[in-house]
């Protein structure tokens, strides 16, 4: 059987296994896919790292293109993603309703886990300077290298959860408070495009044209994510 090696950010985790087997069974060709922050995935692909496929943020792909290292040509944009706050299962839902609701939840939050290298952390950064609490959110934060922000609720080290509404949906045992407002976000689109050295670029092809076909959108909306 034909593999395919994928490289994605986490916003596609939890969409990624019912897409890839439905490809499978439709093609006989395998995926076998790699997921981290899309900060990491640029640093492995500048540091040589062999892939077919590549799902970043819209930035990021643009960046890869930029340096050659992928075809510019059916780069597609898959889905759009918004940061949402999460509370482990059973805790009460603060009100994040509006700017003002939303700086007083954080501030009162004993502690607040957000991640470091993904497009979600990247904007909280920048959302709590803006609303003028990046000390006191950063003095109790919980920044979280790789993986989910939400295991921190699980495990007792933080009460809120920062990320990407599809990848708070990967974590059993909390409760996703919904998202940040609308009118303070800047949603991450995620979007894939063929390795200029692909080892199997006909079928990176055939994958990359699938994921951004009308099949993928209702596994796409299940997961979180906005087609």
């Amino acid at each position: 059987m034909e593999k395919i090696r994928m490289l994605s950010t986490l916003g596609l985790m939890g969409a990624m296994p019912s897409l890839s087997s439905a490809f499978e069974a439709s093609t006989g060709i395998h995926v076998d896919a790699d997921f981290a922050p899309t900060l990491a995935l640029l640093k492995r692909l500048r540091d040589g790292e062999a892939a077919d496929l590549v799902i970043l943020t819209r930035e990021g792909l643009d960046e890869m293109i930029g340096e050659g290292r992928v075809v510019a040509g059916g780069a597609a944009d898959l889905a759009r993603s918004f940061v949402g706050i999460a509370v482990r299962a059973g805790q009460a839902h603060p009100d994040i309703g509006n700017e003002s609701a939303l700086r007083k939840t954080l501030l009162a939050a004993r502690s607040v886990a957000y991640s470091r290298l993904g497009a979600s952390g990247v904007y909280f950064a920048q959302l709590i300077v803006r609303i003028d609490i990046a000390a006191e959110i950063n003095a109790k934060a919980v920044i979280v290298e790789q993986g989910f922000t939400a295991e921190r609720l699980l495990s007792g080290e933080a009460d809120l959860a920062v990320q990407q509404i599809s990848e708070l949906k990967q974590v059993e045992g909390i409760e996703i408070v919904g998202p940040i407002p609308h009118e303070l976000q800047m949603p991450a689109v995620f979007s894939a495009g063929r390795m200029a050295h692909a080892k199997h670029a006909e079928a990176a092809d055939r994958l990359l044209r699938y994921l951004a076909s009308s099949e993928a959108v209702p596994v796409l909306r299940q997961s979180g994510l906005e087609p």
